[in-house]
């Protein structure tokens, strides 16, 4: 009887879509904090808990849990299960990152405690790691330990105008050469900007230019040469005057702008991908992103976690048409989705890149895993499922 595990519903690749004929095992009871230890600066709450009220319990009494995805109904148990990112990863991170203990329940009943409140552990196979992205195929999270940082003193979010994503882009190496250490560098253009701004009635304080950095720095105090440092840097580049929201409630206006572009596309959105490259190749990959445009006059808008390489291209229902989207044009979209997506993937696989740098495999992206790790990885994974799941009804049919 297949069994599939689900959390917040909010993945992007069906991750959590139940199997035909078998059971949904909802998390959302599962639901307490149970602890904020501060001595050993970690926090132990069970599977169900939502991020959006985990972020609370935890900023209270003063901590701070870097990963943000960028939908904050997540649960613990999912963000673990798909090894969740987000914006800061490029300072702090994954959830890998953070995460100190399990427990885990197998398959056939069994119930794990993996790790402990530690900080080094070299004590035989790193099961802990094993279980991190697994989807829900290899056991049911039911509590989790995780790391937390003593609270940011000061966080100043700037915003970088450019003529061109491609100079927007070619910035980041040198911010992150120069050890500047931002909390999160995230790229958008202004097609995917104008579009949020309609649909969500809400206002980008920087008009005029192609694209964007969002840069958010973390401080130790309100006078920081860094600050100064990352405005020349991205001048040299070809940025215009710099945007700064220093106030908290203008921060959160400008992360709330960014987490809802996403809802703003959806509408007109096939699938959105989660496409990772090696930062050196996110300039050429996107470059590549807008030929398609031009040769299949169809819409991609693209954004993404500049910062780590990783980028979401929207495969859309919308024409693009003299370099804008166009939503009168008419095509047989769906002929012409998978064209788009291999080709897409395909430009990533040449880049040395993968199918997924945060949202997993699931449903939607396992017809690629093959081809990006070869047929001797995915042995050895299948491997891997079929001794902790022998009668595979842990979420089966998905991954692989």
């Amino acid at each position: 009887m297949p069994v599939t595990a689900r959390g917040g519903g909010t993945g992007l690749c069906g991750g959590c879509v139940p199997s035909p004929g078998g059971i949904v095992l909802l998390m959302d009871r599962l639901n307490r904090v149970l602890e904020v230890d501060k001595d050993n600066l970690m926090v132990t709450a069970e599977a169900g808990v939502r991020l959006c009220d985990l972020y609370p319990v935890i900023e209270k009494e003063g901590f701070f849990f870097p990963p943000h995805p960028g939908e904050e109904t997540a649960m613990v148990g999912g963000v673990i299960a798909t090894n969740a990112g987000g914006s800061r990863t490029v300072r702090y991170g994954t959830v890998r990152t953070f995460l100190r203990a399990v427990e885990v329940v197998l398959p056939q009943g069994d119930i794990l405690q993996v790790g402990g409140k530690l900080v080094k552990n070299s004590t035989g196979f790193n099961l802990l790691h094993l279980f991190v992205g697994s989807e829900g195929l290899l056991g049911v999270f039911t509590k989790a330990t995780l790391a937390l940082l003593p609270k940011p003193r000061h966080t100043l979010t700037l915003i970088a105008p450019y003529p061109s994503i491609a100079d927007a882009i070619r910035t980041v190496p040198e911010i992150i050469r120069r050890d500047l250490q931002p909390l999160a560098v995230e790229f958008m253009e202004q097609d995917s900007v104008e579009l949020t701004e309609r649909q969500l009635h809400r206002s980008w304080p920087v008009k005029g230019s192609q694209a964007y950095l969002l840069i958010i720095m973390d401080l130790p105090g309100d006078d920081d040469p860094r600050v100064e440092e990352i405005a020349a840097v991205c001048q040299a580049h070809g940025s215009g005057d710099l945007f700064v929201a220093e106030t908290p409630d203008k921060q959160r206006e400008v992360l709330e702008f960014r987490s809802q572009m996403y809802a703003a596309l959806k509408p007109w959105c096939m699938e959105i991908l989660d496409i990772v490259v090696p930062r050196s190749e996110i300039a050429g990959h996107v470059e590549a992103v807008h030929a398609l445009e031009r040769e299949y006059k169809a819409w991609l808008p693209t954004y993404g976690h500049a910062g780590d390489g990783n980028v979401h291209s929207h495969i859309m229902r919308v024409g693009f048409r003299d370099g804008k989207p166009d939503f009168e044009a008419k095509a047989d979209w769906d002929a012409l989705y998978p064209v788009l997506r291999n080709k897409l993937h395909e430009d990533a696989r040449r880049r040395g890149g993968m199918i997924s740098g945060e949202h997993g495999i699931g449903l939607a992206k396992k017809e690629y895993l093959r081809e990006f790790v070869g047929p001797r990885q995915v042995a050895l994974m299948q491997g891997i499922k079929r001794l902790l799941d022998p009668n595979n009804i842990l979420n089966p049919g998905k991954m692989f």
